[in-house]
């Protein structure tokens, strides 16, 4: 049975809350994203150095808090990785341009391995003579139809959005390699290119360095209160993995999630020392997110084994508050989902139903109760997610609303219906 806030708990003085309220620090939180997205960290995709590095860094913030520490390692297989800045260039018999990594072009997920430029005239997907060309795809077709026009072509052009900082943007979850190379052009490059190749003599050249590897993932665990029979347990857990830099293009990954992270670990540290009695805590750091939440799963099984059944409130982005909050509920999270609604009531933040598409939803999927709070992504798994760009206004607003939820199920039962919703 899942535990609920302790119904034998009397209602502790809201001056208690707002003392403890008061001692999260802006200036800890700022300095926990700034290290995470620092050059020593090189993004922490998992299995890098950076993200070996940035797990020692974080056991031990957690063992400084008075955590007892603990690691679990998992196998990730087949982890994308650009291992060279790929070069890409096209022209007409009047003009020649390179093109920019990350921003005009980038290799696509489902892209084979080509680690040499392969020069070819352009053509149509479905049009054109493949044999020999680089397609480009026209909007509405899908990849899996372009297949089936693409054998013998040099290669695929297909279309992507950039943001708002002209960025395209880092996926290391997504389909596996196809038969050809493919590379991902802004909307404005691959119109021009659709273009040329329509008017005929235009030509692309190009490589797609891009493979798979195999690693390890590893999740920090960290115990700080153990629970007594009767009394809640709760767990704060964020994702500490990022998708990692790329040859000479640097993806900070501030907001995502060294925001969440920091927000778990400053909750972490001021109410180790400021829950009753009885009520447990603990942290989880968690790998390999980016591809495919894969250190929650593993982390949600490994409680499933052990009976065990705490409360979760996962932290996904604390960036940008904007208006709201987004929250997810899932799992049998009705009273903590009421608990939640009281903590933003105290402490000012407004909350919105939501999708929160991260590690809340494998510890939902393992039958606990689970919560997903996110608050803006700026320069989502770009160069443009850095830590100047994350609020600390914003990062200050979800740590209090943490504390607060977590202060509340600890201290006093609730009987208040949510108007969020639990999803179920």
């Amino acid at each position: 049975m899942t535990t609920r806030p302790n119904p034998a708990a009397r209602p502790a003085p809201t001056a208690d809350l707002d003392a403890t309220l008061g001692r999260v620090s802006r200036d800890r939180l700022t300095a926990t994203v700034t290290a995470l997205a620092s050059d020593a960290f090189t993004g922490r995709r998992v299995g890098t150095p950076g993200n070996i590095a940035a797990r020692g860094w974080l056991g031990t913030e957690l063992t400084d808090i008075g955590a007892a520490v603990t690691g679990d390692s998992l196998p990730v297989r087949a982890v994308p990785v650009i291992y060279a800045a790929p070069t890409a260039r096209w022209g007409t018999g009047t003009m020649t341009a390179d093109l920019s990594f990350g921003s005009d072009v980038a290799p696509h997920l489902a892209s084979a391995d080509l680690p040499s430029p392969r020069r070819g005239p352009l053509g149509i997907a479905g049009t054109d003579d493949p044999d020999g060309r680089w397609l480009v795809v026209p909007a509405g077709m899908s990849l899996f139809d372009a297949y089936a026009q693409a054998e013998r072509a040099a290669g695929l052009l297909l279309a992507r959005h950039v943001d708002g900082d002209g960025w395209q943007f880092t996926m290391l979850s997504g389909p596996n390699p196809g038969p050809v190379p493919v590379l991902a052009l802004s909307t404005a490059i691959h119109q021009a290119v659709h273009e040329a190749a329509r008017a005929g003599d235009a030509w692309f050249a190009a490589d797609t360095p891009i493979r798979r590897v195999d690693v390890t993932a590893t999740n920090l665990y960290g115990r700080l209160r153990q629970p007594s029979p009767g009394h809640p347990d709760l767990l704060l857990t964020a994702h500490f993995d990022g998708v990692g830099d790329h040859p000479g293009l640097r993806q900070p990954g501030a907001a995502d999630n060294g925001s969440g992270v920091a927000v778990v670990l400053e909750a972490a540290r001021i109410l180790s020392t400021a829950l009753p009695e009885g009520a447990g805590l603990s942290v989880a750091l968690l790998d390999g997110e980016e591809v495919g939440a894969l250190g929650s799963a593993h982390h949600a099984a490994r409680l499933a084994e052990t009976g065990a059944t705490p409360l979760v409130v996962n932290v996904d982005g604390a960036g940008h508050l904007h208006q709201a909050a987004a929250v997810e509920a899932g799992g049998p999270a009705y009273g903590l989902l009421a608990v939640l609604d009281q903590a933003g009531r105290h402490t000012g933040v407004p909350l919105v139903a939501g999708p929160v598409a991260s590690d809340n939803r494998r510890y939902a999927g393992a039958g606990l109760a689970a919560l997903g709070i996110g608050a803006g992504m700026a320069g989502y798994h770009s160069p443009a997610d850095t830590p100047e760009r994350v609020e600390p206004t914003t990062l200050a607003a979800i740590t209090r609303l943490v504390v607060a939820t977590v202060w509340l199920a600890s201290t006093a039962p609730t009987t208040l219906q949510s108007s969020i919703g639990d999803g179920r």
